[in-house]
């Protein structure tokens, strides 16, 4: 239990461009409720369902906003978790792969 938390409070967060540019272009209700659902993956980082396949490595973050269900991409690195992308769940893993591609 306490190297969990220490693993916690060590952990560092990036965010990549298709991630802020979603959020930049949202309310201030839904990115603060996009806030709370990222404090809640850093507190448990395996909060989120694993993906297989293409997606392998990658955990997705399931929360509804105002009866719309969204979905956070990330993935964590030692003590580093890196989000990817946020997006309602319509074509979500479709544009996540797209987005894989574009920046390899």
């Amino acid at each position: 239990m306490i190297i969990y938390l220490i693993i916690i409070l060590f952990m560092r967060t990036f965010y990549k461009s298709a991630f802020k540019k979603y959020i930049k272009k949202q309310s201030r209700a839904f990115q603060l409720a996009a806030e709370d659902e990222i404090e809640k993956i850093i507190g448990d980082p395996d909060a989120g369902e694993a993906k297989k396949g293409d997606l392998g490595g990658f955990r997705v973050h399931k929360f509804k906003f105002q009866r719309q269900e969204y979905l956070i991409a990330y993935e964590t690195q030692g003590e580093d978790m890196i989000v990817y992308m946020i997006g309602p769940h319509e074509n979500f893993y479709r544009e996540l792969k797209k987005y894989l591609r574009e920046t390899e």
